[in-house]
């Protein structure tokens, strides 16, 4: 078949060329003038700790999130429907929120460790400014991503496979581990994979805790040294470690659905009675607690006794909600190009997926190359506020295009090739099918889509501090500043505004698409 330019394509190739056009140029950057702040003992230091933090979060991920979706997936439990929801709530908190609260929690006059020492006479063994706290943080932070994958792979298991496992003599327990597990364990690594992307893409909580890793050297030698090259070089080991995280998740992917092959049915929950329904009951319970209540309680309580910039709140608020508005408006836009353009083709999506996968401070330096081309060529005609806007959102959709393309490419599968073929039979031309047919149908989906880039907007922080125009600062930007000064108290306000923002959001998000999975009755 002969791929033939119609114009939806080619608006999906200049839609692409937005998230290629940084992974490019950060490529040419690091072939840039070597400096001299950039040692191999550094680099290698970096690269330690990255690989060491991915490692933890990804083995504690695996472990709390895991046991959390066999619990709600396959057991029935005091408790379990709200729990099937309320265990992704910690998404709404980015991890910078809740290394604040740790922190704090366990700083020297803190709480926990003043009731440690009183009571055992000596402190206690967790340090949170070190890579055990900063792993610990995270797991508690990014376990969601995990129970969210293997979740939903579970509860869109049919039974059937069980059912002959069974009748073949294996008990219930070996039939979970030689069948259900297995199948599931491609939904696991996916699950990791996710969480380790985010591991390697946050700056605000391993900045905090002081902990060195390749992401916090890209924005140091950025926003200290003020060396691009040397920041792209840092970011190389991250683009092809982004590579592999993306392939992994890829190949958690189901390629087809046991649903549309065979009679489908639910795998039968195990019913825990007395203690054990009661400890799955508090399991769920400080999963919630510590990822979530503990450390925003806390900063809650700091920041009540703090005093507050009600103003500079305000209008840092208001930063985000306009730019977030309009990020994630421009990213659906593009995504939306780039799902109608690339029906017969996948190679656009992929790539596009490498972007999602990148650190946004990669993608911010990756921008700084082209700015700095155009501003040489329009010097004077360029406002230099109004180009620092464009770049932070084009850093956004760069890096986001792929989140909402996944939404929107499945609305406009359940649209059906029959539909459209029916359209353009009637006259309409492939926009015309697409904007009068498709759009309207898939309009849930589109809705989605922006939706998660605007809870991801709301939480990015190192892309925000490279590329923000002087003097405007967003939520994250301005808990970041606070928690550097150890304001913790005035930090928790933005931290907890961003919290209360994002909390509707994914919860509409987690019931849409829990709804949306076979099996699923809650």
């Amino acid at each position: 078949m002969s791929y033939r330019l119609t114009p939806l394509r080619i608006g999906a190739i200049l839609a692409a060329l937005i998230a290629v056009v940084p992974l490019v140029a950060v490529l040419v950057t690091a072939a840039g003038q070597p400096g001299d702040t950039l040692t191999a003992e550094t680099f290698w230091r970096y690269t330690r700790t990255s690989v060491a933090l991915v490692l933890l979060v990804g083995g504690g991920t695996a472990c709390l999130g895991g046991i959390a979706a066999w619990l709600v997936a396959l057991h029935d439990f005091p408790g379990r429907r709200l729990f099937s929801w309320a265990l992704v709530l910690p998404m709404a908190a980015p991890a910078f929120v809740v290394a604040y609260g740790y922190a704090s929690l366990f700083d020297v006059a803190g709480p926990i460790r003043t009731a440690w020492r009183t009571a055992f006479g000596w402190d206690p063994p967790l340090e949170m400014r070190s890579l055990w706290g900063a792993a610990l943080v995270m797991t508690l932070a990014f376990y969601p991503y995990v129970y969210l994958t293997l979740r939903a792979a579970l509860i869109s298991q049919s039974s059937s496979l069980a059912e002959a496992a069974r009748t073949l003599g294996l008990n219930q327990r070996q039939t979970f581990m030689r069948v259900i597990l297995p199948l599931a364990r491609p939904a696991l690594a996916a699950g990791m994979a996710l969480a380790a992307m985010e591991t390697l893409a946050d700056y605000g909580a391993t900045s905090y805790l002081t902990v060195q890793t390749l992401t916090t050297g890209v924005v140091r030698a950025w926003s200290v040294f003020y060396s691009a090259a040397e920041a792209a070089r840092l970011a190389l080991p991250l683009l092809a470690t982004a590579a592999v995280l993306l392939w992994i998740e890829r190949a958690g992917r189901p390629a087809t659905s046991e649903t549309g092959q065979a009679r489908w049915r639910e795998l039968p929950r195990i019913r825990l009675k007395g203690g054990w329904g009661w400890a799955a009951t508090l399991y769920c319970l400080i999963l919630i607690g510590l990822g979530l209540i503990l450390p925003l309680g806390w900063l809650a309580s700091l920041g009540w006794r703090a005093d507050n910039e009600l103003p500079r709140l305000i209008e840092a608020g208001r930063n985000v909600l306009i730019v977030g508005a309009v990020a994630a408006a421009f990213t659906g836009g593009l995504a939306t190009l780039v799902a109608l353009g690339t029906r017969q083709g996948r190679f656009l999506p992929r790539l596009l997926s490498l972007g999602y996968a990148t650190p946004g401070a990669v993608m911010a330096i990756g921008l700084l190359a082209p700015a700095g081309i155009i501003w040489r060529a329009f010097p004077s005609t360029v406002s230099s506020f109004l180009m620092a806007i464009t770049l932070l959102i084009l850093a956004y959709a760069s890096r986001l295009m792929a989140a909402a393309l996944e939404p929107i490419d499945a609305g406009l599968q359940r649209v059906g090739r029959s539909v459209s073929a029916a359209a353009r039979t009637l006259g309409e031309t492939e926009a015309g099918v697409a904007r009068r047919v498709e759009l309207p149908i898939a309009s849930g989906a589109l809705f989605t889509a922006v939706l998660l880039v605007f809870i991801d907007v709301l939480k990015e922080l190192p892309a925000t501090m490279i590329l923000r125009p002087f003097g405007f600062d967003t939520l994250a930007v301005m808990a970041d500043y606070y928690a550097k000064d150890e304001r913790l108290g005035e930090a928790a306000w933005p931290s907890i505004l961003i919290v209360l923002i994002a909390i509707p959001a994914v919860i509409w998000l987690t019931r849409r698409v829990s709804h949306s999975r076979p099996g699923d009755r809650t």
